[in-house]
């Protein structure tokens, strides 16, 4: 069954996957270099605005990101190439990461950030764009709805966490600043089609 899986979506989880099994064996010394830490820390690098997403806190943490990645990432690499996917997935993980920094100076937040969400949650947004009235049936409750309005009542949700502060240890405005990235980055492209650029 994976090996019907476009190879970009593939490799994206594979070297998830690889990095998760790394933590197992590194332990905390992967999140101290690699994890994304607030601005003004000791601990932050640049080059953590990527890796943190590669990095996962636990099995479940994991799971439901590369199933995601999975869900959606295949209909997206087969409507768009392996090449630009990367491109998509890399922009929405590095405008998660700003926009999380920019809320965590905002509220004082001093801890760091792993996960592949923001990510996850660009794919999420670009599959409802482009693929609106596709059915998705929810795993709980198990409710089908379009794209669409799946992504759109997500996003609100997610929103509604990070303001209010609900499910601390959620990087609920990486989510949101994932979501964001991915809509601009859709507009760029849509606009250098327009006039003429690939």
């Amino acid at each position: 069954m994976f090996a019907v899986v476009p190879p970009a979506t593939r490799a994206l989880i594979l070297i998830n996957v690889g990095v998760y099994l790394l933590q197992q064996v590194a332990g905390q010394q992967l999140a101290a270099l690699f994890a994304l830490w607030p601005l003004g820390s000791p601990e932050f690098q640049p080059w953590q605005l990527i890796t943190y997403a590669f990095l996962h806190g636990n099995l479940a943490h994991i799971f439901f990101n590369m199933f995601a990645l999975f869900m959606f990432g295949r209909a997206l690499e087969i409507y768009w190439g392996g090449r630009r996917l990367v491109i998509f997935y890399l922009v929405c993980v590095l405008t998660a990461a700003l926009t999380q920094l920019a809320a965590q100076r905002g509220a004082g937040v001093t801890e760091e950030v792993i996960g592949a969400s923001g990510g996850i949650f660009g794919i999420l947004l670009a599959f409802a764009w482009y693929f609106p009235r596709q059915r998705i049936i929810l795993l709980f409750p198990p409710i089908p709805m379009p794209a669409w309005l799946f992504v759109t009542l997500y996003g609100l949700l997610e929103l509604f966490f990070g303001v209010t502060g609900t499910e601390a240890g959620v990087a609920h405005f990486a989510h949101l600043g994932g979501m964001a990235g991915g809509a601009l980055c859709i507009l760029y492209w849509r606009l250098r089609h327009r006039f003429g650029y690939r």
